[in-house]
């Protein structure tokens, strides 16, 4: 996808800045006009990490609805009429840019005075696959000719998929909580141990991946779309990409070829394909290569063929697929 940045207008007085918070917000306080008949804040997020963690520190006094709907793809995503409305009309948007241009496009027009970009609460990383880099070299070029895939706030070429790394992940929910703290301070107290909790589950998830990969027989992994940098990265591994971050790109003959040699000398057992995209290219690999196949969940979406109900069974469920075809000890 090619995705040009997009600033949105701030037509506040001044932005509140927390840690490296995009908030847009005409005052610390919420009004009326922001929360619905049942006296909720109305939040509306791009996509399901962005639900989630919505959800999850908001509690009881938040209502949170998303954009991408469960079971369809997230990155080309279109909006409806209503949903221009919807974010209009919302007291608080989560989302990340990068991912969906057209989301991007629709919040940066949005009148809503609260929104938050999850890209910023956090440092981005750019990370390639060998032989398959769609982004190299787009560090430095894509900033000066404005036309980086997937690019967080000021960082080009950069990868947007951060909620794969729980500890990245947990920075997130930790801004995410401060924000909804200044964007409805009546509330402030729930945020703020609402968000205490979730770090905790996420540092728990985090140890559990420590532990459970730590000595393994091999460190690389072949998956569909190159969305486990980060997870690759904290955990010690090698992520190879059949396609590249954009996850409709297609692979060249050249690189099949490439896997198929990683495959045979990192002693590789499986490869991986996801929920939400086709799965064609990895069960061909896997045949002509002689491996297995297994998901391995980019958790874009929940659906009823996710391997869990929610963010940490879903993940949970991933260490357990990674251990297994890493021959974990």
């Amino acid at each position: 996808m090619n995705v040009r940045r997009l600033i949105p207008t701030v037509t506040a007085a001044g932005a509140v800045t927390l840690s490296l918070v995009a908030l847009s917000a005409c005052s610390s306080s919420s009004s009326a006009d922001d929360k619905g008949s049942d006296g909720k804040l109305k939040v509306v997020t791009s996509f399901y990490p962005m639900q989630y963690l919505a959800a999850q520190i908001g509690g009881d006094h938040v209502s949170v609805s998303t954009l991408t709907k469960p079971g369809v793809e997230p990155h080309d995503l279109e909006l409806t009429p209503r949903q221009t409305v919807e974010l209009n009309e919302a007291g608080y948007i989560l989302y990340l840019k990068g991912i969906q241009p057209a989301v991007d496009k629709a919040i940066a027009q949005s009148e809503a005075k609260n929104k938050v970009d999850a890209a910023t609460l956090t440092k981005l990383e750019v990370h390639g696959t060998e032989g398959h880099d769609d982004h190299a070299g787009e560090e430095e070029a894509g900033e000066e000719a404005g036309h980086d895939e997937h690019a967080g706030e000021g960082e080009a070429g950069a990868d947007p998929h951060i909620w794969l790394d729980p500890v990245k992940y947990a920075e997130v929910a930790k801004g995410v909580g401060k924000s909804l703290e200044k964007a409805d301070p009546d509330n402030a107290a729930d945020y703020q141990k609402n968000t205490t909790a979730l770090v905790a589950k996420l540092d728990g998830l985090n140890l559990k991946f420590q532990q459970g990969l730590k000595t393994t027989a091999t460190k690389t992994f072949i998956t569909t779309h190159s969305a486990f940098g980060y997870l690759a990265e904290r955990y010690g591994l090698d992520q190879e990409g059949i396609a590249g971050i954009d996850p409709e790109s297609e692979p060249s003959p050249a690189r099949i070829k490439d896997l198929q040699d990683v495959a045979k000398a990192e002693k590789v057992t499986t490869v991986f394909f996801e929920t939400l995209a086709s799965d064609k290219t990895a069960k061909t690999l896997a045949k002509d290569t002689g491996l297995k196949t297994d998901v391995l969940d980019p958790l874009e979406g929940i659906t009823d063929k996710s391997k869990g109900a929610d963010y940490i069974e879903v993940m949970e469920s991933n260490l357990a697929a990674l251990e297994k075809a890493l021959g974990a000890k």
